[in-house]
């Protein structure tokens, strides 16, 4: 048996002990560390290697080799001392025990292959802390001869190995079994195998994939199939199945268990809040019983996971978690490195700290990932580098905050308010577009952060739900605030506050995600982005930073005209002046449509408020045809309430918003839904940020109206509307109600199967 393991892998899983333990965090960035280790390196003499690849090989018979590698930090031949650089905030007498165990275990653990690779009898090992903020260094050292970390090097590995042998068998097992797989059906979906072909070939030739294909056709099982089958034959160590929506999460759950693959180990990853048990205390063991011993409980929590093996989705995770008193959102941290497929939410992958992609850095993985419902990615990713800071919470915070933490946040007020009297002069605009992120205001949220984590690792109970929040939004804006250059918009948006004078909101808004998930791309062996509605593919791929000549795949539809009719009301106009002309037209376009053909509509607006409007008349005009309609911030229960109306051969209209939880990722096939209303094309409302993003879009790429306003807003109407045909036997009809759907340059968005026709019912509205 050969198994390979880098140095950290192998210390994380052996040398952790104790408690879970978060209090002395944050670590610093990836780009403060990185700077951290090139200080740390500069002050060294002419004698100091960095980054030195190291690996070695424990091999306790002829049969098993484990081989374990990885890049020591630095190494000073002059004065025979290896260093294990780490930055930190805060102060350092406070970092737990665990943590400083497994980071002498590391330097153990490279000091053993050093003095193997260069025949050293023995070797200073030092830990080297560098304070971010003071640039201060802290040094542990130890010497230890060349016989002492042998035996060290080789107890750590005996650990594992036990663990390593159990593991191939697992991965020659799972291999022979994907080397079989067969298709789960007879036949596949029209266009299903042409789908299933394309991510097969991407896979083999270690390319991305854009891919749009149609609703109906089997998307989930036609990627999940083909790339399951590329994971031996191509090597691969794991596939992310990564969506927008928690449906989408469920559908490739169900895909998975239709597929005869059982020695295949799949985890569901849920967001934290979804899954903590005890969300009123702070993570770590003087606050959580789940944290308390976490470490110490772990192992035979994870040895009962993957012995399971199969599904392990929310359910079984928080089962066997309970089990063994341990937390089973860090159950499922954990288990991330030991599954074949994860299935998450997007953010896992490609968030700014995304474990998945960390993982597979710092494991080498070679993994595919498979994305659904790819047109979200733009908006999705633009969220994800965003950060926004309101001035009201921080107010509020320097009256409640606790008096260790009064001189915090009075400071940033301070700066807050200077920055509003040079930037908003009395009755000047509600808005403004700054140049660069405002200087003096950034470094006092940087020393309100290493306030703030000092004041945790005092505080058991950690802090107050106002205050941790603030934190956490303390640390995403000043790690975006890193990454901030042409690709991002700085803006104030200010209002009076509640005793008169203004406050603002600080916003750091990125507007082409590009750069930022480009290298999530680079670094897996395989990337499909798949949709019904990635048109045009070059909007596409400038802002999902792909790489270059991605092929794009356009999926024939297994649909015909016929089974839709695609009315445009080309007399109708939506448009905000225009909206109260629009009520009548369209709740008669909507009755006269329900009394040709009776059954289950969806009608999408643009807006709550428009969606209220419309549905308040036809009420008035027409109240014997039943109307429910989309709430404002609705529960789980309520959707599911919602959707449950649209039964088979029942009757009436469902009001929704479009862009919403009903615009997509909804599955109403046959007499269950078979027309849609759209009154609205979906174009994001105009307002100084969009106009902004419109400016900044159009010198990127030239058309700066179309990237912020036209390309979003038809992708959403095409959503919506590929709610109706879901299937080949599916009938319906869609109105497109507006003049504007009548244009050139709209109607060459719309899906090319679809057969559109004018109808002019009304008296023509002005269109002024």
């Amino acid at each position: 048996m050969n198994y390979r393991v880098a140095v950290r892998a192998l210390c994380e899983f052996t040398a952790r002990t104790g408690d879970l333990d978060h209090r002395f965090t944050p670590s610093p960035s990836a780009r403060e560390g990185i700077a951290g280790h090139q200080l740390v390196a500069a002050r060294r003499g002419e004698s100091y290697e960095s980054e030195i690849s190291l690996s070695g090989d424990y091999q306790p018979d002829e049969s098993v080799i484990l081989t374990v590698g990885g890049r020591a930090d630095g190494y000073d031949s002059a004065a025979n001392r290896l260093e294990e650089i780490k930055t930190h905030r805060g102060d350092l007498a406070r970092m737990s025990d665990n943590q400083r165990a497994l980071h002498w275990a590391q330097v153990r653990v490279y000091g053993a292959l050093l003095c193997r690779a260069r025949e050293l009898e023995g070797v200073t090992l030092a830990l080297v802390y560098l304070d971010i903020a003071s640039q201060r260094e802290s040094v542990l050292t130890e010497w230890s001869t060349r016989v002492e970390l042998e035996a060290f090097f080789e107890d750590q590995c005996e650990r594992f190995l036990i663990w390593a042998a159990q593991e191939a068998v697992h991965r020659r097992a799972r291999d022979a079994a994907l080397e079989k797989l067969v298709f789960p059906y007879t036949t596949f979906r029209s266009g299903q195998r042409e789908l299933a072909e394309a991510v097969y070939k991407a896979a083999s030739t270690q390319r991305c994939l854009l891919m749009q294909a149609p609703t109906g056709i089997g998307k989930t099982l036609g990627t999940l199939f083909p790339q399951l089958a590329a994971m031996p034959r191509h090597n691969l160590d794991r596939l992310f199945y990564l969506t927008a929506k928690t449906t989408g999460r469920g559908l490739a759950l169900n895909a998975l268990e239709h597929l005869d693959a059982k020695p295949l180990r799949v985890l569901e990853l849920v967001a934290r809040d979804k899954a903590c048990e005890h969300p009123d205390k702070a993570c770590h063991g003087e606050s959580c019983p789940l944290a308390r011993g976490f470490y110490d409980r772990l192992p035979e929590a994870r040895r009962q996971a993957v012995a399971q093996g199969g599904r392990l989705d929310q359910a079984a995770l928080r089962h066997i978690a309970l089990a063994h008193d341990i937390c089973p959102y860090y159950l499922g941290q954990e288990l991330a490195r030991w599954c074949d497929v994860v299935v998450g939410d997007v953010n896992h992958y490609f968030d700014l700290n995304a474990m998945l992609f960390g993982l597979t850095l710092t494991q080498q993985w070679r993994v595919g990932v498979l994305v659904d419902e790819a047109h979200n990615l733009v908006e999705r990713g633009r969220r994800m580098y965003s950060a926004e800071l309101d001035q009201a919470a921080f107010k509020r915070l320097r009256r409640q905050a606790p008096e260790a933490l009064g001189k915090t946040f009075r400071r940033i007020d301070r700066q807050w308010n200077a920055l509003n009297k040079a930037e908003h002069p009395k009755g000047s605009t509600t808005y403004r577009e700054l140049e660069a992120i405002p200087a003096k205001l950034l470094s006092a949220l940087h020393k309100a952060i290493a306030e703030i984590t000092e004041y945790l690792a005092d505080e058991p109970a950690g802090l107050d739900s106002a205050l941790s929040q603030t934190y956490f939004d303390l640390l995403h804006f000043c790690r975006v605030a890193e990454l901030f250059d042409k690709q991002f918009l700085c803006d104030l948006s200010f209002r009076c506050g509640r005793r008169g004078g203004t406050i603002s909101a600080l916003a750091l808004r990125n507007v082409v995600p590009a750069t930022l998930l480009a290298p999530r791309f680079a670094v897996s062996h395989t990337s499909v982005l798949f949709s019904a509605t990635l048109s045009p593919s070059r909007y596409y791929a400038d802002l999902l930073g792909l790489p270059e000549r991605t092929p794009w795949l356009e999926v024939e539809a297994p649909f015909v005209a016929d089974q839709l009719e695609v009315r445009i009301a080309a007399d109708v106009s939506t448009r905000f002046r225009h909206r109260q002309a629009s009520l009548d037209p369209i709740g008669e376009l909507m009755a006269q449509q329900f009394r040709a053909q009776p059954g289950n509509y969806l009608a999408f607006f643009s807006s709550f408020d428009y969606l209220e409007q419309v549905l308040e008349r036809f009420h008035e005009s027409h109240p014997s045809i039943p109307a429910w309609r989309q709430e404002r911030r609705m529960s789980e229960p309520a959707r599911q309430d919602f959707l449950a109306r649209f039964e088979a051969r029942g009757q009436g209209i469902g009001f929704a918003v479009l862009g919403g939880v009903f615009g997509e990722g909804i599955d109403l096939p046959g007499e269950r839904l078979i027309g849609a209303f759209i009154a609205t094309l979906g174009l994001p409302q105009i307002n100084p940020v969009n106009e902004g993003f419109k400016q900044r879009l159009g010198a990127i790429f030239g058309d700066g109206y179309a990237y912020t306003y036209l390309y979003p807003g038809l992708q959403k109407v095409v959503q919506a509307a590929g709610r109706v045909i879901r299937t080949r036997e599916d009938r319906g009809v869609v109105h497109l109600i507006d003049d504007r759907f009548n244009r050139p340059e709209v109607r060459e968005l719309l899906p090319d199967w679809w057969q559109t026709s004018t109808v002019r019912s009304f008296p023509l509205l002005s269109l002024q």
